[in-house]
């Protein structure tokens, strides 16, 4: 299969070049880095260089047949220099030869085939759809000193070239298919029509969500999920594990409500937790989107202290009352801190909680006193601050 050896493109470009210049110039051809070619006896020769291969953009959706992945489409970036009888390239010989190699490429502005190229050029590039085109580029002092640097590296003077579009088909196996309307059960193959034509179709795969806004959900406030396949029959909102109720419904979009009545506060707690949409199927098992993160937050209420005792600083010292919602249990993260003059002067995590979390008690100590004066209250349960921070006054 022709195709097959279109991997070996590159190397086949590479030899047929070097046969249609030592055709036109009857002059030994070397492949590989310039001053490599010294080596390689005292004749006179025409060295090619790969020196970069590129691309076609141009090319880059273009299928060898419709509806078939594309191929790759290359760009080789070549290099020739001459050499003279005595190696050298800075010679007029060297000059002269030059002028053959290029009027040589020159004179062809399409590279064709033949059959006595060398074996497997013709094979690997007979089936390139394009012609094999040349053209030529500047061959400017800063881009043969990057290509012939080095302390063994001489530079040459050379011309530079390009030949391209270059085939290499993919390896994979092409996507065909039966065709349809006919009937390939019988023998011989019957066309059928239309009776040929059917579609199988999932209405839905389930409800994917995409997002929350808000992302900081308040107690018993209202959020909005997007997503895809939200207008389905038998949805159910579940924040964390509790079920919220929907109170609008769009194809893409729930308007929910944190509304958590039901579970008092004694099923979930303030903090980061999963938001899924679960459809309730009528063979009794259920469909679940993959989980959003809201943040659902605690609620403070009201701060109030006292009675408070003074120590001999004038510092005081007592207890302090907490109430609001979702204001945490005793396996919660619960952080008490009180606020004053752009500060945070004095932070508890010890707590006593309440099973419907809507009462904490706390106390200043001795140890940890507070001056006289006004102060405000900021609570966080598991990482997430309740928007309203009450003050207290100590006195």
């Amino acid at each position: 299969m022709p195709l097959a050896e279109t991997p070996r493109a590159i190397g086949a470009v590479t030899k047929l070049l070097g046969d249609h210049l030592n055709r036109r110039t009857q002059i030994s051809i070397t492949v590989g880095r310039p001053e490599s070619a010294t080596t390689s006896g005292s004749n006179p020769k025409i060295n090619l260089f790969l020196y970069e291969t590129l691309f076609e953009g141009s090319m880059h959706n273009v299928s060898l047949e419709e509806g078939q992945p594309p191929p790759l489409w290359l760009a080789l970036k070549y290099i020739v220099t001459v050499f003279d009888d005595s190696g050298l390239s800075d010679t007029a010989d060297a000059h002269e030869l030059l002028g053959r190699a290029v009027a040589a490429l020159q004179e062809v502005t399409y590279l064709s085939l033949h059959d006595l190229l060398p074996a497997g050029v013709f094979s690997a590039l007979q089936d390139n759809p394009e012609p094999l085109k040349i053209t030529f580029d500047a061959a400017t002092a800063e881009l043969l000193s990057s290509l012939m640097q080095g302390t063994d590296e001489k530079y040459r003077i050379s011309v530079a070239f390009q030949v391209r579009p270059v085939l290499i088909a993919p390896s994979i196996p092409p996507d065909y298919t039966f065709l349809v309307g006919v009937d390939y059960t019988q023998d011989p193959s019957a066309p059928i029509g239309m009776d040929g034509f059917s579609l199988d179709v999932i209405p839905s795969l389930g409800p994917v969500l995409s997002g929350v806004t808000p992302e900081r959900i308040d107690f018993g406030g209202t959020f909005e999920l997007t997503g895809t396949d939200l207008h389905l029959a038998n949805l159910e909102v579940l924040l964390g594990e509790v079920a919220v109720p929907v109170i609008a419904q769009r194809p893409d979009r729930l308007t929910c409500r944190a509304d958590l009545s039901v579970a008092l506060g004694e099923t979930l707690s303030a903090g980061a937790l999963p938001i899924v949409v679960r459809q309730n199927l009528a063979n009794g098992r259920s469909r679940r989107s993959a989980p959003v993160t809201g943040r659902l937050l605690p609620t403070l209420a009201t701060a109030a202290g006292g009675p408070y005792v003074a120590d001999s600083d004038g510092n005081l010292s007592g207890p302090v009352d907490l109430t609001g919602e979702l204001l945490g249990t005793d396996g919660d993260d619960i952080i008490v801190a009180f606020y004053r003059d752009g500060a945070v002067v004095l932070s508890i995590d010890v707590v006593t909680t309440n099973a419907a979390q809507t009462s904490l008690t706390l106390a200043i100590t001795t140890a940890m006193p507070l001056m006289p004066g006004e102060y405000r209250v900021i609570l966080r349960v598991n990482g997430q601050q309740a928007k309203n921070s009450p003050g207290l006054t100590l006195a």
